[in-house]
């Protein structure tokens, strides 16, 4: 026996120690904090900043058409046998030719392609970053509903079991009653049929926050195995307020999704001007500047110069006879070189007519993202219109419901009521309670909504919320 005991003492401190260490490795999260990381660390934010990089990729290839270009060159040959030196003379019979140039060339004029094609990337940049802020704000949406979903599942877990301690309660005053002669068999089995009914509900509900709190670590980017708690809540009051503040707000003209559909369509219509420089001349003006070296064998070496050689027998006497010594001989050549397409078999009217067609097209999708945001900003009203009549509603519901199940047990209580009034009482109760729990965050989560739609920043509720103050409070 005191062997066991020593066990039993030393097994509760390691679970102890177990649970400490859990706790002390969980992390913090406040709703803030949720959307800060998932906007730095998210999968979504990520996407949208590296659509940002191809972007401004995008942009330097553009300007880097209207640049001055300069390209090193360098070749190495060796010649076996040539023909015409055999037939002409030994002086075309040089057997290696080394070369190294730099060659220059600037665009002077492509006919507008050059500053069309960097407006069109400039826009799309643009579009780009209004992109990744329309990403960043539907994160933000994203993962405050997530949140929320996960301390409204808790608190429908909290319903849950404070309807289960009901039960268990009712279960054990209905056997006090039978044992005293004032309650039947009846009673007593329907009161546990009742709390082994609840326990599934409650299993459920306990999963549900399982759930919603995977979905938000999905959307932070938090590892699933990472315990999380949550520090953040919400105000009835605040959320109120907020509601209030959001309903009456003006629309945003500038919301990044319209900006950025404008902005795709300035680049379509660059896109235009890029195509219909086709039909134009290109002028270009073209250097090279390097030099040419001839060695007899082996590498070429230092400068290039002809020296004086006996020349061949027979020769006129006021020949001159040289021969150069293998080195480096210059080579300069500047010059201007035009081109026109005169037919390309209607390949520049093609690109035209794509190039409009798809600024057409970039305009009917801005007509078409204006009227999505109108209708969003509609709906959006309609709904936070919805939830604060729900949440006026089911206010005074669950303070109607409680009172009645408190006067439901004092009448249960005194023999006076049955126990099917009390059941009744605390299924009317849970539901209003669940309800209300609902409408709270409900009206919340479509204040945020209508602000996304609006374009306005998404309100973060700053005061915490406590069920049972709040209850007190009503």
């Amino acid at each position: 026996m005191r062997r066991l005991a020593i066990a039993s003492i030393v097994l509760f401190a390691s679970t102890a120690r177990s649970s400490a260490a859990q706790r002390a490795d969980s992390l913090s999260l406040s709703i803030q904090d949720a959307v800060n990381r998932a906007i730095r660390v998210g999968d979504e934010a990520r996407a949208a900043a590296v659509q940002i990089e191809i972007a401004d990729a995008q942009v330097t290839i553009a300007r880097a058409a209207g640049l001055p270009q300069l390209r090193l060159t360098g070749s190495q040959s060796h010649v076996s046998e040539s023909a015409r030196a055999q037939a002409v003379g030994a002086i075309f019979n040089q057997p290696n030719t080394y070369t190294a140039n730099a060659n220059f060339s600037q665009a002077l004029f492509q006919g507008g392609r050059i500053m069309a094609g960097a407006r069109a990337a400039s826009a799309i940049r643009s579009a780009a970053r209004l992109d990744a802020e329309e990403t960043k704000a539907q994160v933000a949406l994203d993962v405050q509903r997530a949140y929320l979903q996960v301390l409204f599942a808790k608190r429908l877990a909290e319903i849950q079991d404070a309807g289960l301690s009901l039960a268990a309660e009712r279960v054990r005053q209905a056997e006090q009653f039978e044992a005293a002669g004032r309650a039947a068999r009846y009673d007593v089995l329907r009161a546990r049929v009742q709390q082994a009914n609840l326990e599934p509900v409650v299993i459920e509900a306990r999963s549900d926050v399982e759930l919603s709190m995977l979905n938000l670590k999905r959307l932070a980017n938090i590892p699933s195995s990472q315990p999380l708690k949550l520090t953040s809540s919400i105000d009835t009051m605040a959320v109120r307020e907020i509601a209030g503040r959001v309903a009456s707000a003006p629309a945003l003209g500038d919301r990044p999704a319209l900006k950025s559909a404008e902005a795709l369509v300035q680049a379509r219509k660059a896109g235009v001007r890029v195509a219909r420089a086709d039909l134009l001349p290109t002028i270009a003006l073209n250097g090279v500047i390097g030099g040419q070296a001839f060695p007899l064998s082996g590498l070429p070496n230092g400068r290039g110069r002809l020296d004086v050689v006996p020349c061949p027998a027979a020769s006129a006497a006021d020949r001159v006879c040289t021969q150069q010594n293998g080195g480096w001989f210059g080579d300069k050549s500047f010059g201007l070189s035009m081109s026109w397409p005169i037919f390309d078999g209607l390949r520049a009217k093609g690109a035209i007519d794509l190039a409009q067609a798809n600024a057409r097209l970039a305009e009917l999708q801005l007509a078409q993202k204006r009227e999505s945001v109108e209708s969003e900003i509609g709906a959006a009203r309609a709904e936070l219109d919805r939830a604060q009549s729900l949440f006026a509603a089911r206010r005074t519901n669950a303070q109607e419901a409680d009172e009645a199940f408190r006067l439901a047990t004092l009448r249960y209580s005194r023999g006076l009521g049955t126990q099917l009034e009390v059941s009744d009482a605390q299924l009317a109760l849970t539901t209003a309670q669940t309800n209300e729990a609902r409408s709270i965050f409900d009206l919340y989560l479509a204040a945020a909504t209508l602000a996304r739609a609006l374009g306005q920043p998404v309100p973060l509720p700053d005061r915490q919320w406590n069920p049972a103050t709040s209850n007190k409070n009503r």
